[in-house]
């Protein structure tokens, strides 16, 4: 199957979260029922891949991105990619992907369980890594970012019959 330009989907399903517990519950409403996938992952690579981010928020990234960027990244794109959306279509590097990256056969249950794991931890554990875009983050700002990328992960997720 051909690789989906996931920046020009337009049949992306609206999200937004506001918690991680919003998150479990839209993840385990969309388990149970028939799903409709726009991009190019399944819906238990997008669990896994997101257990995988959470993770990463609390244990660390494993990469930092070009000082330049960092500086531009702070100044002009923080405020929107904590508060407003994170736009699709980033692909993180080679070295990065063993970290972040699903494994293309992960079960759903599977996904499902790796991201109920990683939002407890989440919540429960306010310790936070350095972001590799915006270095210091807050508690607060990086579990904003967390629900911002989740929020775009999940949009290519469009219940069937919608």
């Amino acid at each position: 199957m051909a690789e989906v330009n996931t920046k020009s989907v337009t049949s992306r399903r609206d999200v937004s979260y506001l918690s991680y517990d919003d998150i479990l519950a839209d993840a385990e409403n969309l388990a149970g029922r028939e799903v409709q996938m726009v991009g190019n992952w399944t819906l238990a690579q997008i669990f896994d891949h997101l257990g995988r981010g959470f993770e990463g928020s609390i244990d660390g990234i494993g990469f930092k991105m070009p000082w330049p960027m960092r500086v531009i990244g702070t100044f002009f794109f923080k405020n929107k990619m904590l508060n407003v959306e994170l736009p699709p279509g980033f692909k993180i590097g080679k070295s990065s992907k063993a970290q972040f990256y699903p494994h293309d056969d992960i079960s759903l249950e599977d996904g499902l369980n790796h991201l109920r794991k990683a939002i407890e931890r989440c919540k429960s554990d306010p310790t936070r890594a350095m972001h590799p875009l915006f270095g210091n983050l807050s508690c607060e700002e990086w579990d904003k970012f967390s629900f911002r990328h989740a929020e775009m992960h999940m949009s290519f997720v469009v219940p069937a019959n919608e």
